[in-house]
């Protein structure tokens, strides 16, 4: 619901939409506060020179998919990367990682760094794997959910996108065969109440709408292919290292009712939202609740790895189980 109670957000008049003006002057805000080079694209090629990881070396190749070309707002060009397996066995499942499509959440492109020089190898040997690093460079060194032009990437995976972020994207996928799962890395931070809903409801000229943070990790599931089990298992086993976000009073999370526990679910692909974009079986984004004082940011990371493993062992044994039975009928 509105608060009354609120101030208007600093930018645009209260009942009027942005326009371009509005647009700038909230980019005239932002400010670089973390390197994408320095805490990604170093070790991300680190782990692929001559002195990096032999074993991931021996079954993986990154590849630049695209670029983000921004100097027309006096920013810079970010190249894109993607880490995929060497040896692609049309005879083995497809999963694919997708992290930082909000680039300010932190853990979903670390975690994915981590599950690279430490997992990759171990899943390589019984699926293909596609891992797009950091879908929006841009937001992750601004700490932004938004990209330069005020668009949010994580409704813009639609056919005609309206994000460059989510167009890169689209275009490699496009390239592949329908993935059989797909995890997309997210975190739920305190920001989204202070920041970014506010911001939203000023730039579209729509009521702000109160909103409690779930405090612990939750999973958000397609609901045209929720996969409970799947879910299940992700859940277990972050359990094991964080607080799973319990309901609401309403029996809710950010507006949406929990399903199972730790999990909520909506129609994903009207919305524009990356892991509603293809056909995958089994799909979730994990979201983790970093500004909790039970987290830290190593743990965070370690959750992101763990939801991840969780996930491809999950698919990997259903695939095995019916392999068995159909070798038994």
């Amino acid at each position: 619901m509105p608060n009354a109670s609120s101030p208007p957000y600093a930018i645009g008049t209260p009942g009027q939409a942005w326009g371009d003006v509005e647009r700038r002057l909230w980019l005239a805000r932002q400010t670089v506060q973390r390197s994408y080079q320095d805490d990604v694209v170093t070790p991300l090629w680190r782990l692929f020179s001559q002195n990096g990881n032999p074993e991931l070396q021996a079954c993986a190749e990154c590849f630049s998919y695209g670029s983000l070309d921004y100097r027309a707002e006096g920013l810079g060009t970010y190249a894109l990367h993607a880490v995929k397996s060497r040896h692609w066995d049309p005879t083995k499942p497809f999963f694919l990682v997708t992290g930082g499509v909000h680039g300010y959440e932190r853990s979903g492109v670390l975690g994915g760094l981590r599950f690279l020089a430490e997992k990759f190898a171990h899943y390589a040997e019984r699926a293909n794997l596609l891992h797009l690093v950091c879908v929006s460079p841009w937001s992750y060194e601004t700490i932004n959910r938004w990209n330069p032009h005020a668009v949010d990437p994580n409704r813009a995976f639609l056919p005609t996108p309206a994000a460059p972020e989510a167009k890169n994207a689209i275009d490699l996928l496009n390239q592949f065969d329908t993935p059989l799962l797909h995890i997309d890395l997210h975190e739920t931070t305190d920001t989204d109440a202070s920041e970014f809903r506010p911001a939203k409801a000023a730039r579209d000229a729509t009521p702000l709408e109160s909103c409690d943070i779930p405090d612990g990790f939750y999973l958000f599931a397609d609901q045209s292919r929720p996969q409970p089990a799947f879910q299940t298992a992700i859940i277990d086993a972050v359990s094991r290292l964080t607080h799973i976000a319990p309901a609401d009073a309403n029996g809710e999370l950010l507006g949406k009712p929990l399903v199972q526990p730790g999990v909520i679910q909506s129609f994903k692909r009207p919305q524009g939202i990356c892991s509603g974009w293809t056909e995958a079986r089994y799909v979730t984004t994990t979201e983790v609740y970093p500004d909790s004082p039970r987290l830290t940011p190593q743990l965070c990371i370690e959750v992101q790895l763990a939801a991840l493993c969780a996930g491809f062992d999950f698919v990997l044994h259903s695939a095995a189980k019916a392999d068995v039975s159909a070798s038994c009928s």
